[in-house]
């Protein structure tokens, strides 16, 4: 089974639903949206008069549940398998999703390719790989007193996993959480975005083909579905949006103590040092600035240079323009449009702000707005306020890399951080005297292509981390374990009463972090310590070093027979 929707409604932006539910607002039919577990069932939903969304939720939810405690997602088999159909999917439905990106978020197929669909199928193609691995016990170091034991940490599935995707790239922040929560064995609810209607059709009506939709289903709706949603318990959520939304997702997750990564955005830095080809520099800052026209949470939000950078930069950025988009941009197939109309307006204010050098120009027929470039910002103007989330760059200058680093800190942590020199030293001090969720020097976000390296922000900009493994974590429990004999009662009569001084002492050095072997356990070894061996406060520090130590406590151990 899965939730399906028999018509779309067109809603405000999902990262502003909490506004939406608080005006009761909706720009299409709210009465054409009902939330049905197979399409011919909507008429009979329909006459349930309201009644019957919160019943489907609680209805499917309790199945999701149920097929979990069943342990149907606990082998690796079932994990794989459905790995294998994420990857079907991707491979059967290329074209399509091309497509839907495109009419989106006007994505080239480059862009889709690169950002969306190759990204997914590399972690769908991780997990294969390392699947079996990753779901192993891991096993811990121990000390004398736990020796004879079995000490590990497995990696459990949480259970019933939420996932809220925005619009922004609606395939990879789908399937790149999804191949982790399906790694980890959990059943899961998705919730794509309303906004980018076309893909959310194909995750609603095709991707459930591919997966066992006992175990996992996608939820339509606009933001007050989504609210709805939140009103259950889950055993986790990953929410990828903008931080005011984050904050509420993050309180209604409190409300049932549920685990939560929040992945948001906020004003990247990107410092350029007077030391750098301004070329190099506008080339690389320009591609992942105008990239999915900008709508990139990790893309530089402005730059901090000095005026005379910046007098090199601006000619620098106008060449990498024309060269990426033509003399005219908005005829070029490869820059991308506003996801809407709110969006477009929103983005169309932030243009007043300081002196347009570089673009400026729209048209709202298309929602198209040029690749912007802006000088004269000041620090207290809306484009440096807000995460602008659109082809525009303001340039703030600065007189040095103090004053830089003093500007960042005295902000919100972003989710990126970028620094350009030709010298190493200014790159390493930027990153020693900052702090954000990743740092890319002299590029932008490739940072993000490494399935080794984490991905999150800190503080404002979010908390948790995934890609590769550490999707897998995320998503998992780690289960600490130790599993003793319930004979050899006798060693444990050193912690029980009465106590003494002498057990105490004891105890404490069986029970320090040591590497030892078992052998050490031997009585026999305790003769074997060599009258030499060096000592560290009290403490033996030989390769045997317990045997002294055992010597104390040799009438406790069993006998050797």
């Amino acid at each position: 089974m899965r939730l399906h929707t028999a018509e779309p409604c067109e809603v405000a932006v999902a990262a502003d639903f909490v506004l939406w539910l608080r005006n009761a607002r909706l720009s299409g039919d709210q009465s054409l949206l009902q939330l049905v577990f197979h399409p011919q069932d909507a008429q009979e939903c329909c006459r349930e008069k309201g009644q019957g969304r919160m019943d489907s939720f609680e209805d499917k939810l309790q199945q999701l549940r149920e097929a979990f405690n069943a342990g149907r997602t606990r082998s690796a088999e079932f994990r794989a398998a459905q790995l294998q159909g994420l990857s079907h999917f991707l491979r059967d439905n290329k074209q399509q999703l091309q497509e839907a990106l495109a009419q989106d978020l006007h994505k080239s197929a480059f862009e889709s390719e690169v950002s969306e669909i190759a990204i997914s199928q590399a972690e769908v193609d991780l997990a294969l790989r390392n699947l079996r691995s990753w779901m192993k016990d891991e096993k811990v170091s121990k000390n004398l007193a736990t020796q004879l034991d079995s000490a590990f940490i497995r990696k459990e599935p949480f259970g019933l996993v939420l996932i809220i995707v925005p619009w922004n790239y609606p395939l990879n922040l789908t399937l790149v959480p999804l191949v982790g929560a399906i790694a980890a064995g959990n059943c899961v609810v998705l919730k794509p975005s309303e906004i980018s209607k076309a893909t959310e059709k194909i995750l609603a009506e095709v991707l459930p083909r591919y997966l066992d939709q006992s175990c996992f289903a996608v939820v339509l709706g606009g933001p007050q579905e989504t609210g709805q949603l939140l009103e259950h318990r889950f055993d986790y959520i990953f929410f990828t949006g903008n931080t005011y939304v984050g904050k509420i997702v993050m309180a209604a997750a409190a409300k049932h103590l549920t685990p939560i990564t929040l992945e948001l955005g906020g004003k990247n830095p990107c410092y350029v040092d007077d030391n750098c080809d301004p070329q190099t520099v506008a080339n690389r800052v320009a591609w992942f600035r105008y990239f999915n026209a900008g709508q990139t949470c990790v893309a530089p939000d402005y730059v901090l240079c000095s005026q005379e950078m910046q007098e090199r930069l601006v000619p620098a950025l106008q060449n990498a323009i024309t060269r990426f988009y033509g003399d005219n941009p908005q005829t070029s197939p490869n820059l991308g449009r506003i996801i809407n109309q709110k969006h477009f307006e929103r983005l169309q204010g932030l243009l007043g702000c300081g002196r347009v050098a570089i673009g400026g120009q729209s048209d709202e027929g298309e929602r198209y707005i040029a690749p912007t470039v802006l000088v004269d910002v000041q620090e207290t103007e809306p484009v440096m306020q807000e995460e602008i989330f659109g082809p525009i760059l303001p340039l703030v200058t600065v007189t040095n890399l103090d004053e830089a680093i003093e500007f960042i800190n005295r902000r919100e942590k972003p989710l990126a951080l970028y620094a350009f020199s030709k010298r190493s030293q200014v790159i390493k001090q930027v990153l020693a005297r900052t702090s954000s969720g990743g740092f890319c020097g002299n590029d932008g976000f490739m940072h993000m292509t490494l399935s080794s390296l984490p991905f999150g922000g800190v503080g404002t900009s979010g908390m948790g981390r995934y890609h590769g493994k550490f999707s897998f974590d995320t998503f998992s429990n780690q289960r600490a374990c130790l599993l003793r004999s319930p004979g050899m009662e006798k060693i444990n009569d050193l912690r029980y009463p009465p106590y003494t001084s002498r057990n105490l002492r004891v105890l404490l050095v069986a029970m320090e972090k040591r590497c030892c072997s078992c052998t050490l356990l031997v009585p026999n070894r305790a003769q074997e310590v060599p009258p030499s061996a060096s000592r560290k406060s009290g403490v033996l520090t030989s390769p045997i070093q317990y045997g002294s130590s055992l010597q104390n406590f040799k009438h406790l151990l069993p006998s050797a027979n």
